[in-house]
């Protein structure tokens, strides 16, 4: 049967994580005989249970009359009247409930969703539209392009650039690539970012606007991680703190990494009212919608002081779980004081050893020899080659027993 589906499925990759997931499962037993049961810093998710506070409106709305029939797309009215109101409280913006604001089964979704609607999809390499993403950059971008039909097209963030890279630069490598930016439909940012956790400047997002005006783009904001800062860092911004940003952009914004709620699936898309608007058409013809419990008790934690304090103690525990990784690094010989360790997210974006000529050389030796599962730095880009992802999620106790394993198994940086 495979034969039957079409050519863009059938190209596909196994996404990353599910790849590793697998291969950690097969060697388990293995790894469990040796004395190292596998500490997964893998996946990009809080292993925190969410708020006490959501807990209880997800009950109390799950009890709730009326809350077990369908809900739309768009969400219902008293998710969207928060997602505004936290709009306006968290970055000053006005938001309209009817026609600025839908709601998503996670941001995920909506990516891909909106890179649907825009790519025309076409064998014709000569013809496919081009979507501008990260690299690096988060892993399913480059698919969710390519399964539509389009073209992920790389945008360099290096260190020289500071991960805000000139896009005027990037017009030209698109044109010496023979590419025309006529065929260019989107520019997608992600601040703070995965996998490097750098968060970029106002400027930054100011230049991005006027990029995407002067070239028609969509500008496609994910925010999934603009919550997750840590004490003296510069707060991340949204992309509508921008004068004029309404007029070429939408964002992405989800409950998974800030609330720890990856499971329920959950998040908003807001900005310009006419893409908003074709992207809740396109949703209308595939689900419908949220479970109402789950948009109520998320309605409830977007305002609420239980859900400030739980990203401000989840914020300090991810900080203290990267002191401890960088300081056992720093020992194991890694140049972590060149390498400037992030101020937002929970990830850690680090360079292989010399010996190891790939990145999966050096995490598949890892994953085999010491159980500790981390990711691949090419699994996020081109320029990802040679480094790899820590997301350091796991417990206290767990982090110091990842160092532990390394140094006991000769895992140094020379």
């Amino acid at each position: 049967m495979k034969e039957l589906f079409n050519d863009y499925v059938q190209s596909l990759e196994t996404y990353i994580m599910f790849q590793i997931k697998q291969e950690t499962q097969r060697l388990t037993p293995e790894l469990i005989a040796k004395g190292r049961k596998p500490i997964s810093l893998a996946m990009g998710a809080p292993v925190e249970t969410p708020p006490a506070f959501v807990h209880e409106k997800l009950i109390e709305a799950i009890k709730t009359e009326g809350m077990h029939t369908y809900t739309t797309p768009k969400g219902e009215a008293y998710l969207l009247e928060s997602i505004a109101k936290r709009m306006k409280t968290r970055f000053g913006v006005e938001m309209d409930t009817k026609t600025e604001i839908c709601s998503l089964i996670g941001s995920k979704e909506g990516i891909a969703n909106i890179i649907r609607a825009l790519v025309n999809p076409t064998t014709d390499v000569s013809k496919k539209d081009i979507i501008l993403i990260p690299d690096p950059g988060y892993a399913s971008y480059k698919e969710m392009v390519k399964v539509c039909g389009g073209i992920g097209y790389g945008v360099p963030l290096t260190k020289e650039n500071d991960y805000m890279p000139d896009l005027e630069e990037l017009v030209k490598s698109i044109e010496k690539d023979g590419y025309s930016m006529n065929r260019v439909k989107a520019l997608v940012i992600n601040y703070p970012n995965n996998p490097l956790g750098a968060i970029c400047t106002k400027e930054y997002l100011k230049k991005t606007v006027e990029f995407c005006k002067k070239y028609n783009l969509l500008l496609i904001s994910d925010a999934a991680y603009v919550d997750l800062t840590f004490e003296g860092a510069p707060e991340a911004s949204s992309v509508f703190e921008i004068e004029g940003a309404k007029d070429v952009a939408v964002e992405f914004f989800s409950f998974s990494k800030p609330y720890s709620m990856t499971g329920w699936r959950i998040g908003w898309v807001c900005g310009n009212a006419e893409a908003v608007g074709v992207f809740a058409k396109l949703k209308s013809t595939i689900d419908t919608g949220i479970y109402k419990p789950i948009q109520k008790a998320a309605a409830e934690i977007l305002n609420s002081e239980a859900g400030e304090q739980y990203i401000k103690e989840a914020n300090q525990r991810f900080e203290r779980k990267q002191k401890i990784v960088v300081q056992g690094l720093k020992e194991l010989g890694w140049p972590m004081d060149k390498l400037n360790p992030p101020k937002a997210t929970f990830y850690l974006w680090l360079p292989i050893p010399s010996k190891y000529k790939t990145s999966k050389e050096f995490t598949d030796a890892v994953l085999n020899k010491s159980g500790v599962v981390l990711v691949p730095g090419n699994a996020f880009g081109d320029n990802g080659e040679g480094w790899f992802r820590m997301s350091i999620v796991a417990s206290e106790e767990q982090m110091h027993e990842v160092i532990r394993r390394l140094k006991e198994d000769g895992f140094c940086f020379e």
